[in-house]
């Protein structure tokens, strides 16, 4: 089948990075296979990290089909792009339908991009992860890649006004090295080595990104134990419960 969709959306975003100047920084890319399946596992730290992620696969000339929430592909505008680009929408109160299609897509040779977080993680740390991405892995018997994403927080994340026209913003994105999921007695096991493996990349590139906060008003982008005034993985819980219910929907 013919990709009409995702090119077209690729080199817009692209256009805009550079419009923007984003300094954007990828290691790893190599990681990424040329051909068959992966699953491509992130951390979630803003709206625009699908977009960073896919970046990381681009050396390798694969296109990620990333799972979202279902109310994205029913959208008026994100809809139709998400459906063209053959996205996986996910049903959060019937998942094995999604679940069921991800592992398809994976033996047919696709990368599924995957935050396994569920959730955008307000401290700007790693988070309790889903099993997921490694279950699936395991079905579909290929690699899961670990990716850290740091710097998107900046233009838009959850709580936070967007500023989609800041420039100079540096982007940092880094691919670890792709796990086996049959060096692993269970998903479990695994899915806790990921959360190991995605922690210390994520605290890698929040210690080595080339940019610091420009004063007290701007360390919101920091995680606490860095100097930052981000909430603490406690109190980033506790704001989401409270979200919730205001919502009055669990699934929000």
């Amino acid at each position: 089948m013919p990709e009409l969709v995702y090119p077209p959306v690729v080199a817009a975003a692209k256009a805009m990075f550079r419009v923007l100047d984003l300094k954007i920084t990828v290691e790893g890319a190599h990681h990424v296979p040329r051909t068959g399946g992966a699953v491509m596992a992130s951390n979630h730290v803003s709206y625009l990290d699908f977009i960073f992620c896919g970046l990381g696969a681009q050396e390798s000339k694969r296109l990620v089909r990333f799972m979202a929430k279902q109310s994205v592909f029913t959208h008026k505008v994100s809809g139709p792009l998400m459906r063209g680009m053959r996205h996986i929408p996910v049903d959060r109160r019937a998942g094995a339908g999604s679940f069921a299609s991800a592992v398809s897509a994976l033996r047919s040779g696709e990368v599924v991009g995957v935050f396994p977080e569920a959730t955008i993680s307000r401290s700007f740390q790693v988070k309790e992860l889903k099993s997921g991405a490694t279950r699936m892995a395991s079905q579909a018997g290929v690699p899961v890649l670990p990716v850290a994403l740091w710097g998107g927080q900046r233009l838009w994340t959850k709580g936070r006004p967007r500023t989609l026209t800041r420039r100079h913003v540096p982007i940092t994105i880094i691919i670890g090295e792709p796990m086996d999921p049959t060096a692993y007695e269970d998903p479990n096991v695994m899915t806790a080595d990921l959360k190991t493996r995605l922690t210390a990349l994520v605290d890698r590139a929040q210690r080595e990104y080339p940019d610091s906060p420009a004063g007290p008003d701007d360390a919101w982008w920091q995680p606490r134990h860095l100097g930052g005034t981000a909430p603490t993985l406690e109190e980033a819980a506790e704001l989401e419960v409270r979200r919730r219910a205001a919502a009055k929907d669990p699934w929000a």
